[in-house]
């Protein structure tokens, strides 16, 4: 596969990039690539010269492999401009974990190498897609690789929420909100609020209340095949907020209707060739780390 384009996006702001950035699109031009740089990107470099400028919904359209920069915030905007495309993703962490920017600037160039020969290692994310119903018609959606989340505001009280799969009603509770989460999002805020990780290569959503206001109410895993309905029961006295992957959202009210199903689009995350999924969850998040060390 060739990879004739190839486009930059960074953290905006990220002056510590500078010097990787400059040393990367030097490695580009040497060999006759065309680089594609996201406009608060090229603000970082001094010289722009035999770059394209340009917003990053049309660096997303034109760009046939992408580097990110920066950290997992990062990604997930950069996987909101990609609408239907895919072409391979790196990203290279400047963040403070870095579970899906995993590439280090020292695995790069040979992670970049192998995505320009077509021999290189992913994984294929799946998302999910989110729809806000207000009696009837469509108010909101948006394809998130993480999360969809329902949550209270922060001085407000508690929410009482209703969910239904596949128009099968499942249960009613009291909780600080409900989080609906990809595989990919298992290792974020749904692991935060307790939730379980759940490998990339399942085809499964997980449910986590936030502080169920009942200990029985624990995290569900279904089949990402399944039509899940999420119902805020009354906000007359409660101020409820939806939010998809963190990166937008809007206010909720009870003749609102939130419907996450599979969505069509899948992301590819280049991975170093030399570590998989498991060393990255032993690295990143301690994951089974002895609890003592060893003499």
């Amino acid at each position: 596969m060739n990879h004739d384009a190839v486009g930059i996006l960074a953290r905006r702001g990220l002056t510590e990039a500078g010097p990787a950035l400059r040393d990367l699109v030097a490695w580009l031009r040497a060999r006759d690539l065309a680089v594609l740089l996201e406009e608060d990107t090229a603000l970082l470099l001094e010289d722009v010269s035999g770059c394209d400028t340009m917003r990053g919904s049309d660096l997303a359209r034109r760009a046939d492999a992408l580097v990110v920069l920066g950290g997992d915030g990062t990604l997930l905007g950069a996987s909101r401009l990609l609408g239907e495309r895919c072409p391979p993703i790196l990203g290279v962490n400047f963040g403070s974990l870095g579970f899906l920017t995993e590439i280090s600037l020292g695995e790069l160039y040979p992670a970049l190498e192998s995505v320009l020969t077509g021999d290189y290692a992913f994984d294929e994310r799946k998302l999910l897609h989110a729809v806000v119903h207000r009696n009837g018609e469509e108010q909101a959606s948006a394809d998130v690789l993480n999360d969809v989340v329902v949550t209270r505001a922060a001085l407000s009280r508690i929410v009482e929420l209703e969910i239904a799969i596949d128009g099968r009603f499942v249960s009613s509770f009291r909780a600080d909100g409900l989080i609906v989460s990809s595989t990919t999002g298992s290792t974020a805020y749904n692991l935060a609020a307790g939730g379980p990780i759940l490998h990339p290569s399942l085809s499964a959503v997980v449910l986590t209340p936030i502080c169920p206001h009942t200990l029985t109410h624990r995290p569900l895993v279904v089949g990402d095949d399944l039509a899940i309905e999420v119902r805020v029961c009354d906000t007359r006295e409660v101020e409820v907020h939806l939010s998809f992957d963190g990166q937008d959202g809007r206010p909720l009210t009870s003749e609102d209707t939130v419907t996450i199903t599979r969505s069509a689009r899948r992301l590819r995350l280049v991975h170093a060739p030399t570590r998989d999924y498991f060393e990255v969850l032993r690295t990143k998040l301690r994951w089974g780390e002895p609890t003592a060390r060893r003499r």
